[in-house]
């Protein structure tokens, strides 16, 4: 009689772990596309931020001006990333850490999904110490 019972809570799983595989595989593969996702939104906020800081320094070198920076950060960006990152760049002077200083601002589109994202949705700002020549 107990063997009966046995067989019979037994058979209740059978094509179970069919069923648990196809769960778990779903669920890391939604971990793993996440991770790489957020390292591709990553890697594109790095690497405007340093196209930016370039071209601040650029800017503030003594022979060097604001148009010359931020045509370097768009050189830049473009290089690494592609020409719709490198759309809406601002250089202009200003005050940091209580020193005059160059500053290049970049505003640029943040993948979501893939490379299609916020079309504004990521800003920048580079800064660098103006240089003189006094």
């Amino acid at each position: 009689m107990k063997r009966m019972r046995l067989r019979a809570a037994l058979a209740g799983d059978s094509g179970s772990a069919v069923a648990e595989f196809a769960m778990v595989i779903s669920l890391l593969t939604v971990l793993t596309l996440s991770v790489m996702q957020l390292a591709l939104a990553l890697y594109i906020r790095n690497t405007v931020l340093d196209a930016a800081a370039e071209g601040a320094r650029f800017a503030a070198l003594a022979d060097s001006g604001l148009a010359d920076g931020a045509e370097r950060t768009r050189d830049l960006i473009t290089a690494a990333l592609g020409p719709s990152y490198a759309t809406d760049i601002q250089a202009g002077y200003g005050r940091f850490a209580g020193h005059r200083s160059v500053q290049v601002r970049v505003v640029a589109p943040i993948p979501l999904l893939g490379l299609l994202g916020i079309d504004r949705g990521l800003e920048v700002v580079g800064h660098a110490a103006l240089e003189t020549l006094d």
